[in-house]
């Protein structure tokens, strides 16, 4: 019998999944304790909108992901900081400065967890990478300066 799972089964299959299992099992444990809905036709054209609307989303996630890449790419920020007398900087440049002045200067917000750069402790430019989503991401460049 096919059955839809409404949450995650261990050795079975996560939820949403379309799944072949005994007639006995699927009547006698998973539809009465709701783990399972029988697979009929109005249950099976629900799974397919789902289905269709996850990948719709993804596909505007990723458009939206290439855009703000293709706006990013290569571009310069600049980030104030003080120094000592040798160029030394008191602290460093944090990915959430680095964050912050991505989203003053071109109004995209970026997670400080998706930003990839070196330790930044003296003057100077320095490239980071800003991880948009899975596969795209964008190189960018901060100067630190006074």
């Amino acid at each position: 019998m096919k059955v839809i799972l409404n949450m995650d089964v261990k050795d079975l299959g996560k939820k949403g999944e379309l799944v072949n299992v005994s007639d006995g099992y699927a009547k006698n444990y998973l539809i009465p304790r709701k783990i399972a809905k029988q697979a009929d036709a109005g249950a099976m054209n629900e799974l397919k909108n789902r289905e269709a609307a996850t990948a719709y989303r993804i596909a505007q996630e990723k458009a939206a992901a290439e855009k703000n890449a293709a706006a990013l790419e290569g571009k310069t920020i600049t980030v104030k900081a003080n120094a000592g007398a040798n160029g030394k900087l008191f602290g460093s440049v944090t990915s959430k400065e680095i964050a912050e002045k991505i989203k003053e200067e071109f109004g995209i917000e970026v997670e400080k967890k998706k930003i990839v750069s070196e330790d930044i402790r003296q003057y100077g430019t320095y490239p980071f990478t800003v991880k948009l989503y899975t596969g795209i991401q964008a190189q960018m460049y901060v100067f630190v300066g006074e």
